[in-house]
């Protein structure tokens, strides 16, 4: 007779480490997902869903300095909670239905017939909504055309001794172009898309590129009363010259808010800090929230700082009477993006309606900066 042995199933043990979890995205490296899910202790199935190396789950609950432990089986195909759809110059991500961001691709037609060709861009996410449904983000506003609901330029730089802005375009002086959009998908966990961009030296004769840039998205499917989604953005010189930047206080990563907010007190801030208001300009903290009232309810975004971003916790710009919020580097001094060194800007926005909740945003940058461990047996 010949002896059979049993092959054991292959599981992940999940390390919940200093912080309680709840709906926390969790990564871990696994060669194929494909057909493969999470069966939990209770019979529960999770879907499992990878990008590149790097699969991909949400872990419900677990109580601080617990773990637990997961089985890895064959699943039916999740339904794809997360649809990602390209409409035009636009690529429309949902979730459950409901919208939740646009990514404006090539530079869409202008909106309003006062704006000067200029002005037109691509390469940024131009509307954001809430879980309700209301839009929390603005686009071309009349006071500040340049303004994009969430978008990553630079203002004050030296380039070969010329002083290109990508911010402000109308100037003339730089711009970032969209090049291409690589990859959009949705997906049961994630969707998520990844995209070129360049910043145009319109000074140069002919123009020149200072730097190269990827984005890579990725909308999470975590639960309930929130999105949360993740940008990394991926900066490289497009030459042997370093693209130089002086101390400025704005120039970065940069949000605008609904244009309900503009006037002074009607943009709410918050930081990690418990920096409430305007004064929150110039400070530092692990996450800044902005909101105010839509509709007649409170709703907001809170934008999460990774601590291996440069300079973290990163100084943040509160405008005083415009519903506009950056995280800007460049506030503590001269740097510079030299050539062979990539800069890697990482982020995590979490967007609410209701009042900012202070210990919610905590939990959420916890998560970010501090995942959960995970041992593939």
């Amino acid at each position: 007779m010949t002896a059979t042995l049993a092959v054991a199933t292959p599981k992940i043990v999940v390390q919940a480490g200093n912080y309680a979890r709840h709906n926390t995205i969790v990564s871990f490296e696994m060669k194929n997902a494909a057909g493969k899910g999470l069966k939990s202790a209770d019979g529960a199935l999770l879907p499992l869903q990878n990008y590149g190396k790097i699969t991909f789950f949400i872990l419900p609950d677990l109580e601080k300095g617990a773990s637990a432990s997961f089985e890895i089986v064959d699943a039916p195909t999740a339904k794809n909670a997360i649809e990602a759809k390209r409409d035009g110059t636009k690529v429309k991500f949902t979730l459950d239905g409901k919208a939740v961001f646009d990514y404006q691709a090539e530079a869409g037609q202008l909106p309003r017939p006062d704006i000067k060709e200029a002005f037109a861009r691509g390469g940024y996410i131009g509307s954001v909504w809430s879980p309700s449904g209301r839009l929390i983000t603005d686009d071309f506003p009349p006071n500040h055309i340049h303004h994009h609901g969430i978008w990553f330029p630079w203002t004050k730089t030296e380039f070969e001794g010329r002083h290109p802005d990508f911010w402000n375009m109308g100037e003339g002086t730089g711009r970032v172009e969209f090049v291409s959009l690589d990859s959009f998908h949705g997906g049961a966990v994630f969707g998520s898309f990844s995209a070129q961009h360049k910043f145009v030296d319109l000074i140069a004769k002919p123009t020149k590129t200072a730097l190269n840039e990827t984005w890579q998205v990725r909308l999470f499917n975590a639960g309930e009363g929130a999105w949360i989604f993740d940008l990394i953005s991926t900066q490289k010189c497009a030459s042997d010259s370093p693209l130089k930047l002086p101390k400025y206080h704005y120039g970065g990563l940069g949000i605008r808010g609904h244009h309900d907010w503009n006037g002074a007190g009607q943009t709410h801030f918050l930081t990690s800090a418990g920096i409430e208001g305007t004064v929150a300009n110039e400070t530092r903290g692990n996450w800044c929230w902005m909101g105010g009232l839509v509709d007649e309810m409170e709703t907001g975004i809170a934008v999460l700082c990774h601590p291996e971003n440069f300079r973290a916790p990163q100084p943040f710009r509160a405008h005083p009477s415009e519903p506009f919020l950056c995280l800007a580097p460049s506030q503590l001094g001269d740097w510079e993006i030299k050539p062979g060194e990539d800069y890697v800007s990482r982020y995590r926005f979490v967007v609410r309606d209701g009042a900012p909740d202070k210990d919610e945003f905590n939990r959420a940058w916890n998560d970010y900066a501090h995942p959960p461990q995970v041992e593939v047996e």
